[in-house]
């Protein structure tokens, strides 16, 4: 395909299409489609949809999507700015009014677009509407303290939220589990040291030891007392710890910790402060981040402080002049931080959606591509080898710069995103491409899985800790990212390599009773399930094996009235009733095709309905509509929507339909 002068594009040429079917270009009609058949209308879509993502790549090769969760990212940049005491009014302004838009009718704020009301959020919500000069006693500020009263109050939030609360005084910091910093000082080999935890958390747990062995307290700019139950008694008695089970253990350390607090040697714990410290700056990345998100990023810039980096310290500045590179500036004035930037994530899944789709492998577009991944290829060691000290540096990372952090599930993309692409330095492709191939075989976990960004990172006691009753803190083996680190091994010629067959065995294992899969990464079955089938067939898997057959029954039983599919994040907590059940979205139809498309169901009623919605829905600039939220950071407790979502699956399964999978007969 030649790209026009304005970026758009001309006629899709299309491969041979899979065993059985017509191949057929976008104006091409099979015998029996119609006056407008199936083929016709996707690939006109596929077409459309080409033109807006070649059309939308940055210059300098990349695509980047907003990366959108909830208002507690807006509030918890307030909170910061207000407590370094670099909070302007226009940043509090253009902060309110995305808070604000996100508020509904009865005054509460969710985590995601269409779920239950969140205490949390809203408090936190309510208070950055506060720090930008909203009255309490205006009518949507009411409806939200009533409601927050109504649950319980500050108390019943979760502890994250009351730490916030507690820098300025809003909550006891002696009301709040200990973490003291010495933990830094664990062995890697001790129960709950800090490599136990997954690497957000990591970054995170690091940065607030100090702030907990602080306890700094900013003065209030107001009262909330009418965020509390009974202000009188805003905290209600706590009852016994229990006298067995692991809440009852952990209530006991806790109170031992908080004995320890009391004794703790100067020495030891100035020591431990200034360990961590060095930790923390160690991390800090070349454009002023922490990890490319924000929670560690916020609070590494809250201990750097309190141990004395001040305003101008080039740490310092550096940090804080990251914290705008999160922000998008919406048309109508409004600001929202995005907790992660996703470029590399979103650049790899656009090249596979384009390839796939028919653009030609040497389309200046998607070498621009390859050559900006290539370039950020991590060769450096990170934590991850704290597990693996001898395997070499070679994956990639989600973020701009994350260097700490390359992850096996972006590695594994972009891999397949690069054999896409015919480039003009091909040896510097294989050199990178082995590389990255090497570290993901290194980072398989002992049974055989993939987790995302450590090996073994399995131990089930730091989920325990009463400090950690918000969203996954360890980072287990996933059937997504095993899936996908399966289906690259097999297109890489590793099909028949032990570990790439201990893999597949996992990936057997973990497939549910009714024949879906989980989705750690994406919501939810839809996503497991759309990643572990292609993955399967690409290892040799023939389409006829029983655990494809029940995939493909799954999908089928939840395909909808309308012919997409859909999830609700609600499936993370009530799979029964959710698995698979939710309002039609682009994205979850698109993983359910693509998995379809690799098990031979390309003529069967589910595809062919699938295709048709695809095609009915997208609008004329060849997007599509989403805004449910079907990326996930932490099953249920933190929801993502990737904007680019919407666009790059659909336009994938449309380009697999109309053209096969290019890489499907290499990797048999």
């Amino acid at each position: 395909m030649t790209a026009t002068t304005d970026g758009s594009t001309g006629a899709l040429p299309t491969r041979a299409g899979p065993a059985g079917t017509t191949p057929a270009g976008p104006t091409a009609r099979p015998p029996g489609d119609g006056p407008a058949g199936p083929r016709e209308a996707a690939a006109l879509a596929a077409r459309r949809a080409t033109d807006f993502l070649l059309a939308t790549q940055d210059a300098e090769g990349w695509w980047k999507g907003d990366l959108e969760t909830n208002v507690t990212m807006d509030a918890e940049d307030l909170l910061l700015r207000r407590f370094l005491g670099i909070l302007d009014e226009d940043t509090a302004h253009a902060a309110a009014l995305y808070v604000r838009g996100q508020q509904r009718e009865d005054g509460t704020w969710a985590s995601f677009h269409g779920g239950p009301p969140d205490l949390s959020t809203t408090v936190e919500a309510y208070i950055a509407l506060r720090l930008a000069g909203d009255a309490p006693d205006a009518p949507h500020m009411t409806r939200a303290a009533t409601w927050v009263r109504d649950q319980g109050g500050v108390a019943a939030t979760r502890v994250f939220t009351r730490i916030w609360l507690a820098l300025f005084g809003w909550w006891r910091w002696q009301d709040l589990p200990e973490l003291p910093p010495e933990m830094i000082f664990l062995p890697k080999w001790f129960p709950l040291n800090i490599y136990d935890f997954g690497c957000w958390a990591r970054q995170t747990i690091v940065p607030l030891t100090v702030v907990s062995a602080k306890r700094p307290v900013r003065p209030a700019p107001f009262p909330l007392d009418e965020l509390h139950a009974d202000p009188a008694a805003p905290l209600p008695p706590r009852p016994p710890a229990p006298a067995t089970g692991w809440d009852g253990v952990f209530r006991r350390i806790d109170d031992a910790l908080r004995r320890y607090r009391g004794i703790a040697p100067r020495p030891v714990r100035r020591a431990a402060m200034n360990a961590a410290a060095r930790w923390i700056v160690e991390r800090q990345e070349n454009d002023g981040c922490w990890g490319g998100i924000q929670p560690p990023h916020v609070y590494s810039l809250i201990a750097l402080h309190l141990l004395g980096y001040d305003l101008g310290h080039p740490v310092m500045r550096a940090g804080i002049e990251a914290l705008d590179r999160f922000a998008v500036r919406r048309e109508d004035g409004a600001r929202m931080i995005e907790a992660c930037q996703s470029p590399v994530w979103d650049t790899c899944l656009a090249v596979i959606a384009l390839a796939d789709a028919g653009l030609p492998a040497d389309h200046p577009q998607l070498v621009k591509a390859a050559d900006w991944m290539l370039g950020e290829q991590v060769v450096r060691p990170g934590d991850w080898s704290v597990r693996r000290p001898q395997l070499p540096p070679g994956g990639w990372a989600f973020e701009f710069h994350n260097d700490n952090y390359p992850d096996m599930d972006d590695t594994a993309e972009v891999v397949l995103a690069l054999r896409r692409v015919r480039h003009h330095d091909p040896e510097r492709v294989e050199h990178a491409v082995a590389r990255g191939v090497r570290w993901n075989l290194g980072m398989q976990s002992a049974g055989g899985g993939w987790g995302a960004f450590d090996v073994d990172n399995t131990s089930v006691l730091p989920n325990r800790l009463p400090f950690c009753d918000f969203g996954e803190v360890i980072d287990p083996p996933s059937a997504d990212v095993t899936a996908h680190v399966v289906e690259m091994l097999a297109v890489e010629g590793h099909a028949d390599d032990p570990r790439t067959r201990r893999g597949v065995d996992w990936l057997l294992r973990e497939q549910e009773p009714d024949g879906s899969w989980f989705g750690r990464w994406g919501v939810n079955y839809v996503y497991g399930t759309g990643s572990a089938v292609p993955a399967l067939i690409a290892a040799g898997l023939p389409a006829g094996h029983q655990a494809i057959r029940r995939a493909v029954r799954w999908l089928r039983s939840v395909q909808n009235a309308d012919g997409g599919w859909g999830e609700d994040l609600r499936s993370y907590r009530e799979p029964g009733g959710w698995a698979g059940r939710g309002d039609s979205t682009a994205s979850q139809t698109g993983w359910a095709l693509m998995a379809l498309l690799a098990a031979g169901e390309h003529r069967s009623e589910a595809v062919e309905r699938g295709v048709a919605w695809l095609a009915a829905t997208q609008r004329d600039d060849g997007t599509w509509d989403e805004p449910q939220f079907t990326g996930t950071g932490f099953p249920w407790d933190f929801s993502i929507n990737y904007h680019l979502y919407r666009q790059v699956f659909p336009l994938t399964a449309l380009g697999r339909y109309l053209n096969g999978e290019p890489l499907a007969a290499k990797a048999r």
